[in-house]
Formats: C-alpha cells, sequence, structure tokens
C-alpha cells in the first residue's frame, strides 16, 4: 500500500517514468512481432513471385541435331506428362506442383521507336489460377485472366526490344500485340514451310517471371493449344516437336529447410532440377543479422527506460529521507523499506511494460495493414501477422525483473539510511 500511494504521490514524474518504459516495451514488442512474422510468414507467403520455395523442374528437349527423321519421337523417359506431375505432387515435402509450356511465338507489337515491327521469342503458358506459386512478381498492371486467349502479361525484355524505358512498364499497358505458333509442313513440292495460329492480344501487365525462359505469359490453355497446333505437322531439324505435355514443373516444398531433399527426390525421378538454394542460405544469414540488429536495439531502449526507473527512484529516496526515518522509528526494519521501493520499481515497470505491450502490437498492426496495402497494390499476396504470444510473455517478465534490478540500488540505498540521520536531514 506504501508503495502503490508512493507511484500515484507524484504523479507527473511517475507519469514520464511510466511513459519511458511504455515507448521501450512497445518498441521491442513491435520489433518482436514483426521479425517473427518475417521469419515465418513473409518467407512463406513472399508475393506472387513465389515462395522461396519454389523448384524448377525442367524436361527433356529435343534438340534440331537429335532428330534424324521426319518422324515425331514420343516415349522420351524424362518427358513430363499428367503422370508424372502427380509423381511430384505425391512426394514428401511438396505442398504443391505447378506445370509449365512454353513454345516458340512469333511476335508482330505496335511499331516502336526504333522501326522494328517482329521479332521470335517464346511464350510462356502457366495456370494462373495458381499463380501465387510461381515465380511471377507483377511489376505493372495485372495478369491475364484465366482462360483468356486475348490478354498477355510481358517482361521487361519487351520493352527492351521496343526500344522503350524499362523504369517505365506501364507505357506498354494496352497496346496490342499480334502472337503466333509455327506448324511445319510440307508442300507440294516436297519443300519444308511453316504457317501460323495468330492471336491478336492485348497487354494487361508487365512482369518479372522465371517460370521458363519467355517473354510473353499467357494461360496455360494458350500454349497447349499452340502445342497441339504445332504437333499437327512435320518435325525438322530446324524446328523440333514440342515433345513432351510440359516443358517444366514450380514444385514448392513444405519449408525452406525441405527444398534441398524434394529437389533430390525429383532429381532420383530423373528429371533436372534448379533452386536458389544458395539465395536461401543467405536469406536465412541476412535474416539472423536483421534479427540481432532489432533485437539489440529494442534491448537498448528497455535499458535506457530502467536508468530512468533508477534515476527516478533515487530522487525518491532523496526527498522520502523524512517518511524512511519515521518507517524505522516505529519499527520497520531494512528489508520492509528496501521492500517496499521494490515493490513501487516494479510497479512502475509492470505499469509501463503492459500498456507497451498493448501499443507494440497495435504499433505492429498497423504496420502489417500498410505493409499489406502496398502488397495487394503491387498484385502480391498480403501477409497475416503473428503475433508471438511466447516472446511477449517473455518480454513482460523480463522487462520487469530489469526494473527490479534498476530499483535495486535505490532500495538498497533507502534501506541503509539510518532512522536518526533520515529524521535529522529531513
Amino acid at each position: 500500500r506504501l508503495a502503490l500511494e508512493s507511484v500515484t504521490r507524484r504523479f507527473g514524474r511517475t507519469a514520464l517514468t511510466i511513459l519511458s518504459v511504455v515507448l521501450a516495451s512497445a518498441l521491442l514488442v513491435a520489433l518482436a512481432t514483426i521479425v517473427v512474422t518475417a521469419n515465418s510468414r513473409v518467407i512463406a507467403q513472399v508475393s506472387k513471385g513465389g515462395p522461396i520455395t519454389a523448384i524448377r523442374v525442367a524436361a527433356a528437349r529435343a534438340e534440331p541435331g537429335q532428330l534424324q527423321t521426319d518422324d515425331f519421337r514420343l516415349g522420351d523417359p524424362l518427358e513430363i506428362d499428367d503422370a508424372a506431375l502427380e509423381r511430384i505432387r505425391a512426394l514428401p515435402g511438396v505442398t504443391q506442383a505447378e506445370p509449365v509450356l512454353d513454345i516458340d511465338a512469333f511476335a508482330v507489337p505496335p511499331l516502336t521507336p526504333n522501326g522494328d515491327r517482329q521479332f521470335f521469342d517464346r511464350m510462356v503458358g502457366v495456370d494462373l489460377q495458381h499463380a501465387q506459386a510461381l515465380p511471377i512478381t507483377v511489376l505493372a498492371g495485372r495478369l491475364p485472366a484465366p482462360g483468356y486467349s486475348n490478354e498477355v502479361a510481358v517482361t521487361l525484355g519487351y520493352l527492351d526490344r521496343l526500344g522503350l524505358d524499362a523504369a517505365n512498364p506501364t507505357a506498354v499497358l494496352g497496346q496490342r500485340v499480334a502472337l503466333g505458333s509455327a506448324q511445319a509442313y510440307r508442300g507440294l513440292d516436297g519443300k519444308l514451310d511453316f504457317r501460323g495460329r495468330w492471336i491478336d492480344a492485348t497487354v494487361v501487365g508487365v512482369v518479372a517471371q522465371e517460370a521458363a525462359s519467355g517473354t510473353f505469359l499467357v494461360p496455360l490453355e494458350q500454349v497447349e493449344a499452340d502445342r497441339v497446333w504445332a504437333l499437327g505437322g512435320v518435325a525438322s531439324r530446324f524446328e523440333p516437336l514440342p515433345t513432351s505435355p510440359y516443358s517444366g514443373v514450380v514444385v514448392v516444398a513444405t519449408s525452406l529447410s525441405a527444398v534441398h531433399e524434394v529437389r533430390s527426390e525429383i532429381t532420383d525421378l530423373g528429371y533436372s532440377t534448379s533452386a536458389p538454394e544458395q539465395l536461401i542460405a543467405n536469406l536465412q544469414r541476412y535474416l539472423r543479422v536483421v534479427d540481432i540488429v532489432l533485437a539489440s536495439i529494442g534491448l537498448i531502449a528497455l535499458v535506457i527506460a530502467s536508468l530512468g526507473i533508477a534515476n527516478a527512484m533515487l530522487a525518491a529516496v532523496r526527498e522520502r529521507r523524512r517518511e524512511i526515518g519515521v518507517l524505522k522509528a516505529v519499527g520497520a526494519r531494512d528489508r520492509d523499506v528496501m521492500r517496499t521501493f521494490l515493490i513501487e520499481a516494479g510497479a512502475i515497470g509492470l505499469l509501463g511494460v503492459a500498456i507497451g505491450t498493448a501499443l507494440g502490437v497495435g504499433l505492429a498492426g498497423i504496420v502489417g495493414l500498410v505493409v499489406n496495402a502496398y502488397l495487394r497494390r503491387q498484385g502480391l499476396v498480403g501477409v497475416d501477422l503473428l503475433v508471438p504470444v511466447r516472446v511477449i510473455l517473455a518480454g513482460v517478465a523480463g522487462a520487469t525483473a530489469l526494473s527490479l534490478i534498476a530499483g535495486t540500488v535505490p532500495a538498497v540505498r533507502a534501506a541503509r539510511l539510518p532512522a536518526r540521520e533520515a529524521v535529522g536531514g529531513a
């Protein structure tokens, strides 16, 4: 009771002391919440640029020199079909496996500043209903609507082809581009020739993508139709037919630590794989560094607040010498006086930490809203805030203990103050 009365007696100084603890603990809790969320959620839901746990699986591609006749070679053991896709999906540690199909394309864009009117490149087809699992990041605009053959997204390489500034990707949005896939056939004279299957598409987005090598991103159904068209022709040593139903698969592992194991399992099936394992290792190292830096900032702020508590308690000892002397004169022991000041310091610390914890969670929530708003404007997946209850409880207990430690020196000084000196010096 004496301790709590002392806390409320000098309200101004006590309020400032509590405020310092509130700000320090709020900073610590907010940083802890952001760090834990970044480590557990952001990496797994980084964006439509695909989880960093994505593994690229490639099918065997017949090179021109490998085709010795005009016959279409089937049954390549390394081709990726629906059965192979299901085998990959059934592997332990795999959460998602999305097929990718790319094919040669002839593009006729609008007239460009450098005068180019057409060029060869590749169209990349993916299941846009599951684009969040693919290594695709929207830089401007949006992705084509699933199943729409008259919409296309382009990479920054398209702007380079047109001689446009890559820093302004919105310049190509709304442009029309004609895309044609080739079918080889033999004319009446027996000579090889080509005819095209054309679509007139609108550029609806600019993306950075690593699903496959190609400038144009379209729905998977579009490229599958182009593949069927190409298979209706004849093979040549210059234009090999697409032997595999899918040219690759993007496999998503359950966690960063599972990437290496999943990649080994897929390699054992006979497919070539690639994954940013070195990038993952470096990213984890940098995250640890960030964790240490942010934790240090929060702890430094808390230590400074504790020094404020110690300073306030020392001032209280000087001001309350007469009160201490009276307590000792009526029979209070040294430990009773020390306990009174420790309870006062602990109450200030606990109250400040409790308010600061709530404020810190609120600040982290505001940061989460701002970040999610930015991610959604970029066409990316938002991140759910993860409140680390154990970390917060540990922080509350630690901050309260630190407040008690800060009050120890003033409490000991008050306890050792002789009653006669205290009363006489009042």
